[in-house]
């Protein structure tokens, strides 16, 4: 058909050699990659009875048309339960071994209804997806997706002239990626003056977003919507602000180590900060036992989430024990996370809970101490650590800085040691998150030798 041919040119075009409709699989694929294990089936809209100009029957032999088009569309549909797995993805393993997800055909639903009430997706809209689970949505959402010209699997390695060639040539509206991913697009607009003012919404996610990013891309985007999203493979999304929403005093509060604003939770999650007890399986509670484990505003704890977008277990049943339990049969999910609730219920981040630092001077907060000294444009990333009893802030720079300069920008904060690092070790999936164990087992191999 002619949407197969298309297809098929242009992968030729990339280079791509493929089977055609291989008998020896299911469904007989319309194009296999045998040595890369993969299919794709082209759905073309006549043939698969699409409601489009495309789609009409013909207007003679309709006694055959008919019933064989009908056919092939009562082929593709299957009737499945409501918890039907559809989808198995994995967490990133920054914190621990990567966890196997298995999202059903309700869960999908539901988190597609989250997603396009936090995105404000709109049909005929034009976006740079650089996730999956965005693309999906913006299939169900009537929204075009625009593949960036990029290597995903490193998107804090990505090169930005093409995407930002794409992102002019292909009008794009809005994206939603890491934080690594839009620092490599500012840094090529930097570099080449560019300023992207046909973005009118950058969704920034899936890793701490630190104020310095949201100002910055304010800056080579300024008529874009600027906003920071809370999320996790579990819960996506949790919470979100936009940074026209945070005041000076917000951005005070955070150089001044008060944490990173992530701000007020979506309307379709129930989120508490529960007293801090990561590492210990929580048994069945019931509502009133609880509620006195929530801990008063602006008090650190445990964040905890619930509602139908939030993944209700792993295929490891272990790995369910670690993060889930039940209040009155209804499932929460322990993010990992630490923070708290301020006095307007936004929420406020302090980094994981294996990542706090504790001793007999007291509590060091990760995001305390890293959002603070993050303000400081010279500083690419920070990671705050406890080596041998040790208070240790690993700085990765832009250009050169002194420890002494880092020491008295953060008055407030009694560290032993900063350590400058060619690369600040970060997760795989976004190149964002701090991978904290590699960072332990490189800063106790800098301290042996």
């Amino acid at each position: 058909t002619r949407p197969e041919m298309i297809v098929r040119r242009y992968l030729h075009g990339l280079g791509y050699r493929y089977a055609l409709h291989r008998r020896d699989l299911p469904g007989r694929p319309d194009l296999a990659f045998p040595a890369r294990r993969k299919a794709i089936f082209v759905h073309g809209c006549f043939w698969h009875g699409h409601g489009c100009a495309w789609g009409r029957l013909p207007k003679t032999k309709l006694d055959y048309w008919g019933p064989k088009i009908a056919a092939n569309v009562e082929r593709e549909i299957s009737s499945l339960r409501a918890d039907a797995p559809a989808l198995v993805t994995f967490t990133s393993g920054s914190t621990a071994q990567p966890k196997a997800a298995s999202r059903t055909h309700e869960f999908l639903l539901a988190q597609y209804h989250a997603l396009a009430a936090s995105l404000e997706l709109r049909a005929g809209t034009r976006d740079l997806t650089t996730l999956p689970i965005f693309v999906l949505a913006n299939l169900a959402s009537g929204v075009t997706s625009v593949l960036p010209d990029a290597d995903l699997r490193f998107p804090g390695n990505i090169t930005a002239g093409p995407v930002l060639r794409q992102i002019q040539q292909e009008a794009v509206q809005t994206t939603a990626a890491s934080p690594a991913f839009i620092s490599r697009l500012l840094d090529g607009c930097q570099r080449t003056g560019t300023v992207m003012s046909r973005l009118q919404k950058i969704y920034v996610g899936g890793a701490p977003v630190f104020p310095g990013l949201l100002r910055r891309a304010k800056h080579f985007c300024p008529n874009a919507k600027i906003i920071s999203v809370y999320g996790s493979t579990e819960a996506e999304p949790m919470a979100e602000i936009a940074l026209s929403d945070i005041s000076q005093a917000d951005f005070e509060a955070m150089e001044r180590g008060k944490g990173l604003l992530a701000g007020h939770p979506v309307a379709c999650i129930s989120l508490r900060v529960i007293r801090d007890q990561w590492g210990t399986p929580i048994p069945p509670l019931d509502h009133a036992t609880f509620e006195r484990e929530i801990v008063p505003v602006d008090e650190p704890g445990e964040i905890a989430v619930s509602g139908a977008h939030v993944l209700p277990g792993y295929l490891n049943a272990e790995s369910s024990a670690e993060t889930k339990f039940e209040v009155d049969g209804v499932r929460w999910h322990r993010t990992g996370d630490l923070g708290y609730l301020d006095a307007g219920g936004r929420l406020w981040l302090l980094g994981r809970c294996s990542g706090k630092v504790r001793d007999e001077r007291g509590t060091l907060y990760p995001f305390a101490v890293e959002c603070a000294v993050m303000q400081n444009p010279a500083i690419r990333r920070a990671a705050l650590a406890m080596v041998d009893g040790c208070r240790v802030l690993a700085i990765e720079t832009k250009e050169h800085l002194t420890a002494d300069a880092v020491l008295r920008s953060l008055p407030r904060v009694n560290l032993d040691q900063v350590v400058f690092l060619n690369r600040v070790p970060v997760d795989k999936r976004h190149n964002a998150k701090i991978d904290y164990p590699a960072l332990h087992r490189k800063l106790k191999n800098l301290k042996a030798s």
